[in-house]
């Protein structure tokens, strides 16, 4: 008998703890409703202040009676448990939301004024004698992957082995006193490393002096601690097993780190380079202090000044001609140049990580 009875007391505890539970339809009809509901209101308040509708207002608005809305109907059927839940999920979509609409808008916005001047004269041709319409950003596309590229080699071998020196080998005061200097280096203004540079070319040069290879150093100061930092977080990741084992073996430490923990943290590796030129690539202070500008093509890093895309972008907008309608087309479709190049590096970037990554099946 006493088990008889403890049985309904023990299902009626669990039907109590279930307690209810919306369908999957109820969240996106909750939603629904409250952009519907309100979109008449602020159609309504678009026409008495005789201004267009405010789309921002209207969304946080609906947003956050949906948000109200959806706590307050779960913690009535499905407990403040689960409410306290879908309120979270909710601030957290929301914020997501939030954060996408500036990248998409930036993104569409250059996608739809930049395609105007995406044809074969615009990649084929430079600004040299060229005033009004026409021209072309050939000599911007070189100086901009020449720059990247020779900056690219000068801070990719220093901060990896920086990175190396950390994890493998680094301890007490000078392992300390980089990792400080390395975090210093990462909040500096892009500006000062190109004062450096043109301080540093200006003592050998003389004062006036404008180089591409100018450019590549600046953009190396400001590379080298991103790729430090990166590299270390990835190489700290790899599994202190490995390195043992390979110990265990009579593997040398130097040769353990290349066959063994370098190949293992090549993914992480690679993306955080990556972040590095996408970090630099689209830098303009100090190129315009460095490398200058120029309507010619020069290929030569260590003659003369170098154009690169970002400071044209500027200078088509900053010398505006006649008309002016060219140089904002010009300006937009190299500034839809410069994404695409990252977009690419990028995409190479990944197929180089999954090429070199260690294979884990058989």
């Amino acid at each position: 008998m006493t088990v008889t009875a403890t049985a309904p007391r023990l299902a009626g505890t669990a039907s109590g703890i279930n307690n209810g539970h919306l369908g999957r339809w109820v969240p996106w009809a909750l939603l629904a409703a409250s952009i519907v509901v309100f979109l008449p209101v602020f159609l309504m308040l678009a026409s008495i202040s005789g201004e267009g509708l405010n789309i921002a207002g209207w969304l946080i608005t609906a947003a956050l009676v949906y948000l109200v809305l959806i706590f307050t109907i779960s913690a009535i059927v499905e407990g403040r448990r689960k409410a306290v839940d879908r309120l979270v999920t909710g601030v957290v979509t929301a914020a997501f939301v939030v954060a996408m609409v500036p990248l998409v808008s930036v993104g569409w916005t250059v996608i739809e004024l930049g395609v105007h001047r995406f044809d074969a004269m615009f990649f084929s041709s430079s600004m040299r004698n060229v005033v009004g319409e026409g021209g072309g950003v050939i000599h911007a596309v070189w100086g901009t992957l020449l720059i990247t590229l020779a900056a690219a080699i000068i801070s990719i071998p220093i901060g990896l082995m920086t990175a190396i020196y950390l994890v493998e080998y680094g301890r007490g005061r000078l392992a300390r006193a980089i990792t400080f200097l390395v975090d210093v280096m990462t909040g500096i203004p892009s500006i000062v490393a190109g004062l450096f540079a043109y301080a540093l070319f200006a003592l050998f040069f003389g004062a006036g002096v404008r180089l591409g290879f100018m450019g590549s150093i600046a953009l190396a100061v400001l590379m080298i601690p991103v790729v430090v930092r990166s590299s270390e977080e990835m190489l700290r990741l790899v599994p202190n097993e490995l390195r043992e084992a390979a110990y265990a073996l009579g593997v040398p430490k130097w040769l353990t780190i290349v066959k063994v923990v370098l190949p293992t943290a090549i993914a992480g590796i690679t993306t955080g380079i990556m972040l590095s030129i996408s970090r630099v690539i689209g830098e303009t202070a100090p190129l315009l202090i460095t490398a200058g500008f120029t309507d010619s093509l020069n290929l030569n890093l260590f003659d003369g000044r170098m154009q690169t895309l970002p400071v044209f972008v500027y200078s088509q907008y900053a010398n505006q001609g006649i008309p002016p309608e060219a140089y904002w087309d010009r300006a937009w479709a190299a500034a839809l140049t410069l994404i695409l190049i990252v977009m690419l590096l990028n995409l190479l970037a990944r197929l180089i990580a999954k090429i070199f990554a260690p294979k884990t099946g058989r």
